[in-house]
């Protein structure tokens, strides 16, 4: 079989999904800083006698000292592949914002401006306590802009993943170029 040919079978496993993501991702000059894979086996209830895989992979710019990564979360079940692919942003402190409804607001239409709006893309904002004793104006932030991975580039093999990834990168680039998220960030 030729390698044109397996880039576009369906991918039905987590290591063609992770190689496909990485290489769609490092095209465009993401590096790969870390990679964790799990196996799950113990389950309960409704899914008793299940196993999951799971892959987590890490990725930041080469050469640049900034508060952002791209992290990918990948599920293997009985059920199919799942995952998705997020830009995960440091934010300044709780108490440097006026307003948290403005501020998730703010990173909304940012993300609606620069995801493509064809694929679910979450947003996850939190604020973290580093101890139970710190003052609640201290808490750290962070945002991510997930897109979830479509079960229509699973199926299309892995030049539509490594594609989607590559399409991801730069929207979350463009992403970084605002100035509404550039302001709200660590060590803008």
């Amino acid at each position: 079989m030729s390698p044109s040919a397996r880039a576009d079978e369906p991918i039905l496993t987590l290591e063609p999904l992770v190689t496909a993501l990485r290489a769609g991702l490092e095209d465009v000059g993401w590096s790969l800083s870390g990679l964790q894979k799990t196996t799950s086996h113990e389950f309960e209830g409704r899914w008793k006698g299940e196993s999951t895989r799971s892959a987590y992979l890490f990725f930041h710019r080469e050469h640049r000292d900034e508060p952002v990564s791209i992290d990918v979360y990948l599920d293997e079940t009985s059920r199919g592949l799942t995952g998705n692919i997020a830009l995960a942003v440091d934010l300044l402190d709780l108490g440097d914002h006026a307003a948290v409804p403005v501020l998730l607001s703010d990173l909304r239409d940012v993300c609606v401006a620069h995801l493509p709006g064809a694929y679910r893309t979450p947003i996850s904002l939190r604020f973290r306590l580093r101890d139970a004793s710190t003052a609640i104006e201290d808490a750290e932030g962070e945002v991510r802009f997930k897109l979830i991975i479509p079960k229509t580039a699973l199926d299309r093999g892995a030049s539509a993943v490594e594609a989607l990834a590559g399409a991801s990168a730069r929207a979350f680039e463009a992403l970084l170029g605002e100035s509404r998220l550039r302001a709200v960030m660590v060590g803008r």
